[in-house]
């Protein structure tokens, strides 16, 4: 349970959402309440993985000291086991044994053997620190219940803290690009409306062509008149003030049709600015609902995950 806590520590630690979400571009690069939490979450991460490394090293003495107890009395037991066998050979043996036999200096006192007090306080002694290491055991066991309960808890409140700062961005990036959207295809029945315009403009002024060279043609045949018959008579004056009018006209469309081109590219750089918009808010929202929501699904602790189930209690698998 350790092992696969501290494994998924390190690969929330490890994982590379501020890296994808770097690769935003535009105005959407930029520190967002995503960016917040997710700073948040990685200095969480970071306190509870040197928190958790620090009860390990707890851990790991606790179990030297835990070894080195369960030492002491399995060499006390052997030791007494032994010397329990050797009593009942003696206290087996009489008179008719055959085994039985002289020793020499059999009253001598070993140099190494104890008094009966020290024999019992050496076997309560070691009773007494397993006793201690036991009870510091079980101290130790529900400190770590408790921080595993406490630093899951805070986990998950924090990642859920961030799954909601990432679906409500997504939910404003998306608005946005949808509003863009709509802009956009405003845009392009513009652009096709000017489009139509330009087109009525352009015949209209191949329109007056006709007329203007009709015009033209009755002038310089009427300079052809002879002597007297030259006369700035009515038609002359009518025909002159025609071709004034037909040059105005066009004179007119022409700065109209100008002025629709102008628009027209107006309305182009305008649609190129929305396509580009929309493109950024797209790789927005690929990177944050495909790339880093996806991954962070994929890591605990997360509803319905073994880290969030953690209630405390000791490991029956555990071994000390």
């Amino acid at each position: 349970m350790w092992a696969d806590t501290e494994l998924s520590l390190h690969a929330l630690a490890d994982r590379p959402l501020p890296l994808a979400r770097e690769k935003r571009v535009g105005i959407d690069l930029v520190n967002d309440e995503v960016d917040q939490e997710l700073q948040k979450e990685a200095e969480i991460i970071r306190g509870v993985m040197a928190l958790l490394t620090r009860t390990l090293e707890e851990i790991t003495e606790q179990i030297r000291l835990n070894r080195s107890a369960k030492y002491n009395l399995e060499r006390d037991l052997k030791d007494k086991f032994v010397a329990l066998t050797i009593d009942d050979i003696c206290l087996s043996l009489n008179n008719n044994s055959p085994n039985i036999r002289y020793s020499e200096n059999v009253l001598r006192i070993e140099p190494n053997s104890v008094s009966l007090e020290d024999w019992l306080d050496f076997s309560n002694t070691n009773v007494e620190k397993a006793d201690k290491q036991r009870n510091n055991s079980l101290a130790l066991k529900a400190l770590v219940d408790s921080i595993l309960s406490q630093t899951t808890s805070d986990l998950r409140k924090q990642c859920e803290v961030v799954d909601l700062a990432f679906e409500n961005g997504l939910k404003v990036i998306k608005d946005a690009r949808d509003k863009l959207a709509t802009h956009l295809a405003k845009v392009m029945e513009e652009i096709a409306s000017q489009e139509k315009n330009i087109s009525l403009l352009e015949k209209a002024i191949l329109d007056q062509e006709g007329p203007a060279k009709v015009a033209h043609t009755r002038l310089e045949n009427r300079t052809y008149r002879p002597n007297v018959e030259l006369c700035r008579d009515v038609a002359q004056y009518r025909l002159l003030k025609e071709v004034h009018e037909i040059n105005h006209n066009v004179a007119r469309l022409k700065e109209t049709l100008a002025q629709a081109h102008v628009e027209l590219k107006g309305l182009h750089r305008r649609q190129l600015a929305l396509q580009e918009e929309i493109q950024v808010k797209e790789n927005t929202i690929y990177i944050d609902e495909v790339l880093c929501m996806q991954m962070r699904k994929s890591i605990p602790p997360r509803e319905g995950d073994e880290l969030s189930g953690w209630s405390g209690g000791s490991c029956p698998e555990a071994v000390c």
